[in-house]
């Protein structure tokens, strides 16, 4: 079954214009009809998404993406179970060998409650257990995830902020066990992200052959 992401916003590693260097944003619909360069459909039914290294860059990071996000933001209490699981394979990932993806993210907030890694081979975690938490906790999830490997991802979370996030490839299966989100989390609105996120600044000397390469053949996101 084709992959649909023709409602969630598209992050692109592409310029708004060529006087605005700020990262192009489009519903993932127009990005398959007119970036095929960044964002494409293959044969499969699977969605292919590219993040150049360097490129154009969300506010004032020097960090490319070429990444979906849910259009909605949703509060923990207003379903019982907050639901996001992708199938992928990375292609290609940048000369430092790190990159997200996927996120909850929380609105008005540059530091997501989850951030999952693909670091050098291995599934790890940044976790806030409080929304005011500057430095994320870590860990790793799931070690010998190679590129060119199909692998899973699951993020859960339920009303009451009990989280947990699992990682599976070639038959293994990881997974953080239950984290449970600090009240102060609670008056806070979320959605989810996956793709590419590059986790290297780009400069003037960065190879334009250095990028970040996902196909994602799975796409499940629930709120119920």
């Amino acid at each position: 079954m084709a992959v649909n992401i023709d409602t969630l916003i598209i992050t692109t590693p592409l310029a708004k214009s060529a006087s605005n260097p700020v990262a192009l944003e489009v519903t993932g619909a127009q990005a398959l009809a007119t970036l095929p360069q960044v964002v494409r459909r293959l044969d499969n039914g699977a969605v292919r998404m590219t993040a150049p290294t360097k490129g154009a860059s969300s506010k004032s990071t020097h960090r490319t993406r070429c990444e979906w996000k849910e259009a909605t933001y949703w509060a923990m209490d207003s379903a019982n179970r907050h639901f996001s699981h992708q199938r992928m394979v990375l292609d290609q990932v940048n000369s430092a060998q790190k990159v997200v993806i996927a996120q909850m993210h929380v609105k008005d907030d540059d530091s997501p409650a989850i951030k999952v890694f693909w670091n050098k081979g291995k599934i790890t975690l940044g976790f806030r257990r409080d929304f005011d938490q500057a430095t994320p906790t870590n860990s790793e999830i799931l070690a010998n995830v190679p590129l060119h490997t199909p692998f899973d991802i699951t993020l859960e979370v339920s009303a009451a902020g009990a989280a947990m996030i699992s990682a599976t490839c070639n038959g293994r299966t990881g997974s953080t066990g239950l984290l449970q989100m600090a009240s102060t989390w609670n008056s806070r609105t979320f959605n989810f992200h996956g793709g590419v996120y590059n986790q290297v600044d780009f400069s003037d000397s960065t190879a334009p052959e250095d990028a970040s390469v996902c196909v994602i053949s799975q796409l499940e996101l629930h709120h119920r």
